[in-house]
């Protein structure tokens, strides 16, 4: 029985803040799990250092589900992203060890790979529209099969996705919070342009996908997913707040164009309704937010029930280390859609060496027992943390509105 004798956290800052547990058994054999929640780092990295790995010493580390229920359940006060994004780094990390101690990657522990390889989606985004169909052609050109398209809206500075390095995108990008400004009316005419041109560009043979990032009204969203249609987008994503799960009738009363949300939701419980009312096509919850590989098994299998896939977030704010394990939840589940995708830089390479690999449009995980992800620590002490605050945004009035 390996028994857990030793786990700590480690903060590194290789351009962008990571939180990292790193647990270690009697046997030797060490695991890692990503505990990283963007602008909100060091409240993981307490809540693990506290109140978390104390109760770890000692335990199975084999015995995966019943550690998992024990930090959910003995919390109390259940849910929340600290909470579970402190249970996913535990979660991560032992079955980083299982794999190892099996000599097997994760992906086989979990019934194999159901799929030769795990499509992925790059990001392209430019100040006009032109800007972006060009950055576009060049994902396709790299090999990528689905692109997602964000431009610049005319008279806003500021816009979501539109970022100044069109290689590496990191919208944490100030000690305190950016403030931005937006407008819905004048982006839902840009939209459609956009996709109108890249269609005409780029033509069908790729999947284009656009990310709303929360921000229209429940019948906005409905009138850009009825505009879009004619463009068969491969969803709109996060077009409306989820918090009143309600509102996504509306949107499906008009549009057919697919649904995609669920990157900030924490448990199977915030989109349990909108699975079981087929109310979205896609779900995105994360490996790292959502509770872990344990916890996200559990939602797609959920999904899989009502026809609904994944579309796991996957951006830059998240370690390779939650990449890895997503991907080997990708390989293995009979309902995986696509895996969002955001290069990390050389530098982040670096400090987590891994197995994963990008070819023909697929990322796979590696044959490499457990993860096949580790930190190098006398890398990432080179890099120390630094307060970044993701932006915020107002309507052009000063009001409040969803960033």
């Amino acid at each position: 029985m390996p028994k857990i004798t030793a786990a700590k956290t480690i903060v590194t800052c290789p351009g962008r803040n990571f939180v990292t547990l790193k647990i270690e058994t009697s046997d030797g054999v060490t695991g890692v799990g990503d505990a990283t929640l963007n602008g909100r780092e060091l409240s993981v990295k307490s809540y693990l250092d506290d109140h978390v790995i104390p109760c770890l010493i000692g335990r199975d580390a084999h015995r995966i589900e019943d550690i998992w229920q024990y930090l959910y359940k003995g919390a109390y006060w259940r849910r929340g992203p600290v909470t579970m994004t402190s249970i996913a780094a535990v979660d991560m990390a032992l079955w980083d060890i299982k794999g190892k101690l099996a000599g097997l990657p994760v992906y086989q522990l979990l019934g194999g790979a159901s799929r030769s390889g795990v499509m992925v989606y790059g990001h392209a985004n430019g100040e006009t529209i032109d800007d972006t169909i060009t950055r576009a052609g060049e994902y396709l050109a790299a090999g990528y099969r689905a692109v997602r398209l964000q431009t610049g809206v005319p008279g806003m500075t500021g816009t979501y996705g539109v970022s100044k390095d069109k290689f590496f995108y990191e919208p944490a990008d100030a000690d305190l919070p950016t403030e931005t400004v937006w407008s819905s009316e004048r982006y839902l005419p840009v939209v459609p342009e956009l996709f109108a041109a890249a269609r005409e560009a780029l033509g069908w043979d790729i999947h284009l996908l656009h990310d709303v990032h929360h921000r229209l009204k429940p019948i906005e969203a409905a009138r850009l997913g009825k505009d879009l249609e004619p463009y068969r987008p491969f969803w709109i994503e996060d077009p409306t707040p989820a918090e009143n799960q309600d509102a996504f009738h509306l949107i499906r009363q008009h549009t057919t164009t697919p649904l995609a949300v669920g990157e900030i939701f924490n448990s199977i419980w915030d989109c349990k309704a909108l699975i079981e009312n087929q109310l979205i096509d896609y779900i995105r919850a994360t490996v790292t937010h959502a509770g872990g590989i344990t916890h996200l098994r559990r939602i797609a299998a959920l999904a899989d029930l009502y026809g609904v896939r994944t579309g796991c977030h996957g951006a830059t704010d998240l370690s390779p280390v939650s990449m890895a394990a997503a991907l080997h939840v990708d390989l293995s589940i009979p309902n995986f859609g696509v895996q969002e995708y955001m290069r990390h830089t050389a530098e982040t390479d670096a400090v987590f060496p891994h197995a994963y690999a990008f070819a023909d449009g697929q990322l796979h995980p590696g044959d490499a027992p457990g993860l096949g992800v580790d930190i190098d620590e006398a890398a990432a002490a080179k890099f120390p943390y630094r307060r970044a605050y993701l932006p915020v945004a107002r309507l052009q009035d000063g009001t409040m509105h969803d960033w």
